[in-house]
């Protein structure tokens, strides 16, 4: 367990709790169940300064997504934490952060790509067919070169299921999906979980298929 502390308290760490000492506004405390937290926006902060670039990514771009956070209220709030340890690294998550990533998989996947310079230059993004009707929507695009990605998680062929829809249905439809997509002059390329594991293999895979998607 965390708790932050105002000054001039002392940095306590113990085998179930590790407290913080920083500055905190009157705002950014509220009450849960009768116990005083932080709010949305300052725990987002301490977790963005606090945890791997990648990790704060994930959380800040699931606030975002679900509306629960704006990125202007996050970077105004950045200057309360001036200073601060990781504050600079909160700044850097807060920048990379978006909302329009709508899983764990598809922030993980963001940075990556990033990491290893070949981050998409759309996301999500819409394939429509030349009468303008909607064929596919896909997770990443690499616009100018003709390039689609797309993270694909268990939870597609899983919990996400239609009713009555069974895994290889869904299989199915998605290669149906990719062919249509190809139809339209697009090439595709995926990945799954096991392939964040190795984010060089993974950029590799993807600055591959961006060179056969210029020939």
């Amino acid at each position: 367990m965390h708790v932050t502390r105002r000054p001039a308290a002392s940095n306590d760490t113990a085998r179930v709790l590790r407290c913080h000492v920083a500055r905190l506004r009157d705002d950014e405390i509220d009450e849960v169940d009768g116990l005083a937290v932080t709010s949305l926006a300052r725990t987002a902060l301490d977790l963005a300064r606090s945890l791997p670039h990648e990790a704060a990514v994930v959380a800040l771009d699931a606030a975002l997504h679900q509306g629960r956070l704006h990125r202007d209220v996050l970077r105004e709030r950045l200057f309360d934490l001036a200073g601060a340890p990781g504050s600079r690294a909160a700044a850097r998550a807060v920048d990379f952060a978006d909302g329009r990533s709508e899983s764990v998989g598809e922030s993980r996947s963001r940075v990556l790509l990033h990491r290893w310079g070949v981050g998409p230059s759309s996301l999500p993004f819409e394939v429509r067919g030349g009468d303008g009707l909607l064929v596919a929507r896909t997770d990443f695009a690499w616009e100018e070169h003709g390039l689609l990605g797309e993270f694909d998680g268990r939870v597609k062929y899983g919990r996400l299921l239609r009713p009555g829809q069974e895994p290889g249905d869904a299989v199915f439809a998605e290669k149906r999906r990719e062919d249509a997509v190809r139809d339209e002059g697009w090439g595709v390329t995926r990945w799954v979980w096991a392939d964040l594991v190795t984010g060089h293999r993974l950029a590799a895979r993807v600055r591959r298929a961006l060179d056969r998607a210029r020939r």
